[in-house]
């Protein structure tokens, strides 16, 4: 196969760079991005459909500075309101915007902060996407911890104090496939209380299958909810299909997760209607499956390894504070992680407003925790980063910022009995 040949490969061959080539530049060479591959499930449900036809006929123009105050003075935020907090009338409202967002915030999460820490353990990928730093025609570093790496991993992270842990590969059946993730989270649930998983999406039964080795949640990017779009920047492998990635979550939750998290990758495509799915997305699952904890996350492009391809669209900051808040009045109970991609002053800031949950102690890259931890060169082999990170700060140095922003850290608030 191969897209096996090119992620194990240190280089490619004359074969695979014009392959290469023809999915870059000739449409027709590229398989039917919303067309089942063999062995995907397809479920039946109405969410999809209700998402991408408000996406659809959202047209943020129309809006006015009358209709967002309308919106912020509604006790209850509507989908229209919602559409109104994104757009670009909604901008010089900033301020009240995030007053309303605080106190929504402190209303349903008291004066908390959640904190975890992900972990990858491989970066083999059999996709091309092209604003990715592990796309399969990426010439970086490769690698798969062993059992007993990952094992290491984690009590060098479990030692910091850390609770909950969040396990990500490439998405590479071929190399990382689902006993091997699911032998990871029964390591995991050794030395964690809580065990996410940012994966490749599967079919339900084997979330249920990862969910009794130990997984508690599921994250799943869907990066933009534009097919079009979406259709143009990943040109090659199984991620390639967008429908069955859109369906990710909802599968997980039919396979026992007891937890969701949704989010688009901001710059790819136009960030408010990416934003306003991404939230119609909790929205309507929510009222499907009310009994499933559900969160999002509003992540900005970052610079990759060999980056000579990405373009992405600006998306500043006071715009993503803008998506935060409105997220945040329209869907108050919903956790709202901020990643490191973000830099420490914005984190610092926003966790005050309308998010709940950071990570802290961040590598994105594989097999590096005990270096990075202790100051340290490796001492072994590693594997390249899938992206530059902005805020690198420890667990320890975390809490104790947050703690002097007069919030409350919390590493865990599940027990299993």
């Amino acid at each position: 196969m191969e897209n096996r040949f090119l992620v194990d490969s240190d280089s490619l061959s004359e074969e695979a760079l014009k392959r290469k080539h023809r999915l870059e530049t000739d449409p027709s060479s590229r398989t039917d991005h919303m067309a089942y591959m063999e062995g995907m499930e397809i479920i039946e449900s109405d969410v999809c459909e209700n998402v991408i036809s408000q996406m659809k006929s959202y047209d943020y123009t129309k809006y006015t500075a009358k209709d967002v105050k309308a919106a912020l003075e509604h006790e209850t935020c509507t989908i229209e309101d919602f559409k109104a907090l994104l757009s670009p009338a909604a901008e010089p409202f900033l301020e009240q915007m995030a007053q309303r967002a605080r106190l929504e915030t402190g209303k349903h999460f008291g004066n908390t902060v959640y904190m975890f820490t992900p972990l990858y353990i491989a970066n083999y990928c059999e996709n091309y996407c092209v604003y990715c730093g592990f796309n399969c025609y990426n010439k970086i570093s490769r690698m798969k911890l062993s059992m007993e790496q990952i094992e290491h991993e984690m009590q060098v992270i479990a030692q910091s104090g850390m609770e909950e842990i969040l396990l990500l590969t490439g998405e590479s059946r071929g190399q990382s496939n689902v006993e091997y993730i699911g032998e990871a989270c029964k390591l995991a649930r050794k030395y964690f209380r809580m065990v996410g998983l940012e994966i490749y999406p599967v079919n339900t039964d084997e979330y249920r299958y990862l969910h009794e080795c130990g997984a508690d949640y599921v994250t799943v990017f869907q990066e933009t909810y534009d097919a079009d779009k979406y259709e143009t920047l990943h040109l090659f492998g199984h991620k390639r299909v967008w429908p069955y990635r859109f369906d990710a979550q909802e599968r997980a939750l039919r396979g026992g997760m007891r937890g969701v998290a949704f989010s688009a990758l901001l710059g790819l495509s136009d960030f408010r209607k990416d934003a306003l799915a991404s939230a119609l997305h909790v929205y309507y699952l929510q009222r499907k499956y009310p009994y499933a904890e559900m969160s999002l996350s509003c992540p900005r492009l970052r610079p990759i390894i060999n980056n000579d391809k990405i373009s992405p669209l600006d998306v500043h900051e006071t715009q993503l504070c803008q998506i935060l808040c409105a997220y945040r009045i329209f869907l108050p109970y919903v956790g709202i992680t901020v990643s490191s991609r973000e830099s420490a002053e914005f984190r610092n800031g926003i966790v005050k407003i309308a998010a709940t949950k950071v990570s802290a102690g961040v590598s994105t890259g594989i097999g590096d925790h005990e270096s990075k931890y202790s100051g340290t060169e490796a001492d072994g082999q590693q594997g390249d980063e899938q992206f530059e990170i902005s805020d690198s700060r420890s667990l320890s140095a975390m809490y104790s910022d947050i703690t002097g922003e007069g919030l409350q850290p919390v590493l865990n608030d599940y027990l299993y009995v």
